[in-house]
């Protein structure tokens, strides 16, 4: 004879996952089980089976739905605005039945701000109408994906109903939805030719949407635009994109799909006022996480080299910290905009402005003001320095400017300027893809002393990067091979989380109406 370990996986019930292990004596062939044992096992089988099946009464408050009960196309618009290509809103009428309770007067306030979970849910549809059988009761809609008979109630609910003396017995009401009560996916859903993707998000800059339209949704774009105007509060005028930003100035051709022709807008990025015309400069709202982010790692006292300065969303905040700025950008637009909004966010006494390609302003007044502050006495602190190079396409390009900047200079350990370069990437590994470019580039290791920050998802294997490292002193100084007993030093700001790639999610146009994109 010999005893072993057997796990008996009761089904009884519904409950496949409760494992209960028991010690069974295991018999020979030769012999016989005990009557007792079999005994045992059985009631202990019996008892265990009525435990899970009062808990099971207990504890499963939410009613199972029966799925065949509900309509899928429930709240889709009529067929026939399949194809639709000029906005028709009187199309898009239909009849449904919703479930409703019927209450008196004097309870619906109560009712209503109780069972708020399971009520209807639709743009523009009161909850509450007048019972047209009796002047004495109001009709509350509920939600038909959630209530679709009198068992539909959770236990709590009952209770509810029963304290305010409502009968939970459900009744029917035919309910006209028109173009109003849909929502801005349901419509173009039913527009859109049959299993095509839809517009899933667009971003907002003030009253201007800015979508990228693909192919097949091209015919369909005034509508799109409209049907966004009709549900956006707010906005004005949508544009699409028809080109890559593939310019020195970083704006892209657009065309207005609907509404009004004005890009001067305006938008508030973490507590600051930008004023801009959208159709001549760079903006992207999906960036405000990465601005606040460069922000919150200077000091008051620190001094801020903004390359491709844009209109000011890295300038500007950072001077509000007592920063000393020098903001930098090609574009004349951008230029205008950012003298604009340095006044507006009144800190155009810290903020010095120049017009230059990006190579000429850090060989010209960045070398300048290095050397300045490299001359200081030693007794004096000298500042944290920081380079922004927020131009993913081509600003990696731009780390050699870097070799011999500061050649003839006093060596100054404490003069090493923290670099934050952006760049997209497309490799199966965008860190060290980025960090190989940056090294080539500049012509030094950056092996355990840079940090890299995924920025954004922008497209299917495309990700944009921010590398931060301090300028070795072999680059800035002088030409000569890297001494590792002498490396440039460490600053907190390259501590950073391991890499990672972002998942993508959708969300509704709604949702995602103050994000937007980038190319």
């Amino acid at each position: 004879m010999r005893c072993e370990w057997f796990v008996i996986l009761w089904r009884s019930f519904g409950y496949s996952g409760f494992l209960k292990t028991c010690h069974y004596r295991i018999i020979t062939s030769n012999s016989q089980i005990p009557f007792t044992w079999i005994s045992l096992a059985q009631s202990l089988h019996k008892t265990l089976g009525f435990y899970l099946s009062s808990q099971r009464n207990r504890f499963s408050t939410v009613p199972e739905i029966d799925m065949n009960k509900i309509d899928p196309e429930l709240y889709s618009p009529p067929s026939q605005v399949r194809g639709m290509t000029k906005l028709d809103r009187t199309a898009f009428k239909k009849i449904v039945t919703i479930p409703v309770l019927k209450v008196r007067k004097e309870m619906v306030n109560k009712l209503v701000r109780s069972l708020k979970k399971v009520l209807l849910q639709r743009p523009g549809i009161k909850r509450v109408i007048d019972d047209p059988k009796d002047g004495g009761n109001k009709l509350v809609m509920l939600d038909p994906h959630r209530i679709v008979s009198d068992d539909s109630f959770e236990e709590s609910e009952r209770l509810l109903l029963k304290e305010l003396n409502v009968n939970p017995q459900i009744s029917s009401h035919s309910l006209e939805l028109a173009y109003e009560n849909f929502k801005t996916e349901e419509i173009l859903r039913a527009v859109l030719p049959e299993g095509q993707d839809v517009p899933s998000g667009f971003s907002r800059i003030g009253h201007i949407v800015h979508l990228n339209l693909r192919d097949h949704q091209l015919p369909f774009k005034q509508l799109i635009g409209q049907v966004i105007i009709d549900k956006n509060q707010g906005i004005t005028s949508v544009v699409n994109k028809i080109n890559t930003i593939d310019n020195i100035y970083r704006n892209f051709q657009m065309e207005v799909l609907s509404g009004e022709e004005n890009m001067i807008t305006e938008v508030r990025e973490n507590n600051y006022t930008y004023e801009f015309d959208f159709s001549k400069v760079y903006w992207n709202p999906r960036l405000s996480t990465e601005h606040n982010r460069i922000t919150e790692l200077l000091k008051p006292g620190d001094v801020l080299f903004d390359v491709f300065a844009g209109v000011g969303p890295f300038a500007i905040p950072v001077a509000k910290k007592d920063c000393m700025v020098f903001a930098n950008d090609l574009n004349p637009e951008s230029h205008k905009w950012l003298f604009h909004n340095c006044k507006l966010n009144k800190v155009d006494q810290k903020v010095k402005i120049f017009n230059l390609d990006g190579k000429d302003f850090l060989q010209g007044p960045v070398r300048e003001e290095l050397m300045k502050l490299a001359r200081r006495p030693s007794e004096e602190r000298k500042p944290a320095v920081h380079i922004v190079m927020n131009l993913p396409a081509m600003a990696i390009e731009l780390l050699s400017t870097f070799h011999c900047l500061l050649e003839g200079q006093y060596k100054s350990r404490e003069l090493l300027p923290t670099v934050h370069c952006y760049s997209f990437s497309k490799a199966d590994d965008p860190a060290k893809d980025v960090q190989q470019r940056a090294e080539a580039l500049l012509g030094a290791s950056l092996e355990g002393c840079s940090s890299v920050h995924l920025v954004r998802h922008v497209a299917p294997n495309k990700e944009m990067i921010c590398i931060t490292f301090q300028v070795p002193a072999s680059v800035l100084y002088e030409d000569q091979p890297i001494n590792p007993e002498e490396h440039y030093l460490k600053a907190e700001i390259l501590e950073g989380p391991p890499f990672k790639r972002q998942r993508t999610g959708k969300a509704s146009l709604e949702e995602q109406s103050q994000n937007g994109s980038q190319t």
